[in-house]
């Protein structure tokens, strides 16, 4: 398998870590936030957007200086700061200290994102990117699936307290960081590109670049912080541990079909899979809108894992494709920062809208996400048929 290089074998591993420490505490912050910090639903949204749109600044500068500079650097600041927010955030003792460490967590993904996915694909053809970012997907939310076993295991061993667990996922955050010692990055030939304006890289991006990050935005817009739905699920009738296995189920499923999706996005047009995703999206989201019943926001709760799965890592090798290699990182940095952007307008919306039991919010966002859903599908079919 050439596309499997020793990067991509390392950097997922990276993730794994990163996400594991990352997953352990994100679906118990909900709760910890609401319940024993006292802070309102619409905090949560605030704060996961918040964190997101930091995410999403930080992507767009660090994308044009991965392009220019050494990304290993970059990508070693990145998970450094993630470790830290993590700190932060166990030593905070009211919402606006998890607030500062959630925004430092996330300020450190934007540092690493762009530079690390442009590292993932160097010298990789375009038609394997589906699988390397499908395999780095599945390692990174096989993470998401320890850590909130761990933190379950640790919530029970600790007689039902959350605080001590923010200390433990400080562990698999700092070993995180000292994996990134063994990435290797080839060293520029020739000279280094004359020194121009940050975002003269970004001006350079092609017209069908910027006519997907358009889509892709449009649709982020509804798709607010996954920290609302663990909270929907809270409200149905969840205790801590359902939401915490709940949200396992999700990010199982995701890892599961991450890697399929990635492959099946490099036989078809990226785009009806993204589409096939947004289906997904709109059942899972209209679904947990409309049910009371706990077995079927389970099952909704997965069907939402399938989602995750056909755009993720797909989305970032439909971007990948656009571009040559001198513009990588910073067309990452702009698609990535643009769509995190959007999240924090939809998690703000959104928390807004929340209401007792955040209905509204839910429909709203599954009805539009279906009608990009029969957009993206529709174009594939005339394309097809014309």
């Amino acid at each position: 398998m050439t596309w499997l290089t020793r990067n991509v074998r390392v950097l997922s591993a990276v993730s794994f870590l990163q996400d594991a420490a990352s997953e352990l505490l994100y679906p118990l912050l909900p709760i910890y936030l609401t319940v024993v910090l006292g802070a309102p639903p619409a905090v949560v949204g605030a704060i996961e957007g918040a964190a997101e749109g930091a995410a999403s600044m930080t992507k767009l500068a660090s994308g044009p200086l991965g392009d220019r500079f050494a990304k290993r650097p970059l990508i070693a600041t990145g998970y450094g700061m993630a470790a830290l927010g993590k700190v932060i955030v166990a030593v905070a003792g009211a919402w606006p200290g998890v607030l500062a460490g959630r925004v430092v967590d996330r300020l450190g993904k934007g540092v690493r994102g762009a530079p690390r996915d442009a590292l993932l694909v160097e010298g990789i053809e375009s038609g394997s990117r589906g699988r390397v970012f499908g395999f780095h997907r599945a390692m990174d939310t096989l993470g998401a699936v320890v850590g909130p076993l761990i933190g379950l295991a640790g919530y029970e061993l600790l007689d039902h307290q959350i605080a001590p667990l923010l200390y433990i996922a400080i562990i698999p955050a700092v070993l995180s960081v000292l994996l990134i010692f063994l990435v290797r990055e080839t060293p520029r030939s020739g000279p280094r590109p004359p020194r121009q304006p940050m975002f003269t890289g970004v001006r350079e991006l092609p017209h069908r670049f910027w006519r997907v990050t358009t889509i892709v935005v449009g649709f982020g817009l509804v798709n607010f912080p996954d920290a609302l739905l663990l909270l929907r699920l809270n409200e149905i009738g969840f205790g801590v541990v359902q939401v915490i296995l709940a949200y396992v189920t999700y990010n199982l499923v995701y890892a599961v079909a991450s890697f399929p999706a990635g492959v099946l996005a490099d036989r078809l047009p990226r785009s009806a899979v993204f589409g096939i995703g947004l289906v997904f999206f709109a059942i899972g989201y209209i679904g947990l809108g409309l049910t009371t019943d706990r077995m079927t926001a389970w099952l909704l709760i997965g069907v939402y894992g399938l989602f995750t799965a056909c755009t993720d890592g797909v989305g970032k090798a439909w971007v990948s494709s656009l571009v040559g290699s001198d513009r990588q990182a910073t067309a990452q940095g702009v698609f990535q920062g643009a769509s995190g952007l959007a999240i924090l307008v939809a998690g703000v919306w959104a928390g807004l809208l929340w209401g007792a039991d955040g209905r509204l919010p839910l429909l709203i966002s599954g009805v539009v996400g279906a009608c990009f859903a029969a957009a993206l599908l529709g174009n594939w079919a005339l394309r097809r048929t014309g």
